[in-house]
């Protein structure tokens, strides 16, 4: 005979303790959640701001703030600077580095298919500290091919790649970054002009591809399709001798960048 409280149903105890561990595990995976809302804040901040400021952006109680901060300083993943603001921390790095490794991962089958399909070298790429730098390729087999090492970082403005990128931004921000970089002439076709530049950055956004013709090497065209939902401002390409990238190429090949965008927003949700 089974014992129990004197008027409670055993049933009743059970079906108690389930709730109370479904409310526990609920509340740990909010606080992880909280946790991950207060960095990514802090990172579209670039990476520097007062308990007042993370309040304000995230909505989340001081109290609830304080305590998620206390326990990422004790981790190493925040830092308190001398002005009493949250700097995030050189453990985020370690954690950043492997994941960007990761894009790799998930990038190169879609650009081994490209590259099968079209026959051109495809490109992963991202806008990291202002620079484009070359993240994952899958080279053509043409003798004659585009060479860009991954690793390999460029300006911006000369590529199809930065072009779509910009496109997903806001104008000023894409200025501030051209201000930054300065638009260095690499080619005869690089263009220089801010304002000429942003015409074309605006063409890019209307038709939803970018192109490079000639501007970071000359004889070699690029286009170019960003990716729009994805935790880092990325593009995907394709590339190779002008002579071959021929405007039925592009006709063919925008369809195909697309999905290929679309699909690696899915892989990296």
């Amino acid at each position: 005979m089974t014992a129990s409280v004197a008027g409670t149903d055993p049933s009743d105890a059970v079906a108690a303790a389930s709730v109370e561990g479904v409310r526990s595990a609920k509340q740990t995976v909010q606080s992880v959640e909280r946790a991950f809302t207060l960095l990514e804040a802090m990172a579209d901040a670039d990476g520097v701001m007062g308990v007042s400021s993370l309040a304000a952006e995230t909505g989340l109680p001081l109290p609830t703030i304080h305590r998620l901060i206390r326990t990422l300083v004790e981790l190493g993943y925040l830092h308190q600077d001398p002005s009493r603001r949250y700097v995030l921390g050189p453990r985020l790095i370690r954690l950043g580095e492997k994941s960007s490794r990761m894009l790799t991962f998930f990038a190169r089958p879609h650009l081994l298919r490209l590259a099968s399909d079209l026959g051109e070298t495809a490109n992963l790429a991202m806008l990291d500290n202002d620079q484009i730098v070359y993240v994952a390729q899958a080279p053509s087999k043409h003798a004659m091919r585009m060479f860009t090492e991954v690793g390999k970082r460029v300006s911006p403005h000369c590529t199809a790649v930065g072009k779509a990128i910009f496109a997903t931004m806001a104008d000023d921000d894409m200025r501030a970054v051209l201000r930054r970089t300065g638009m260095a002439r690499m080619t005869d076709n690089t263009v220089t002009d801010p304002d000429e530049f942003a015409r074309r950055v605006a063409t890019a956004r209307e038709q939803g591809f970018a192109f490079d013709e000639g501007e970071q090497e000359l004889g070699v065209r690029c286009v170019a399709v960003a990716l729009t939902d994805a935790p880092a401002r990325l593009a995907v390409s394709v590339s190779g001798p002008a002579s071959r990238m021929t405007g039925e190429f592009v006709d063919r090949a925008v369809p195909m960048l697309t999905a290929v965008a679309r699909a690696l927003e899915a892989d990296l949700r």
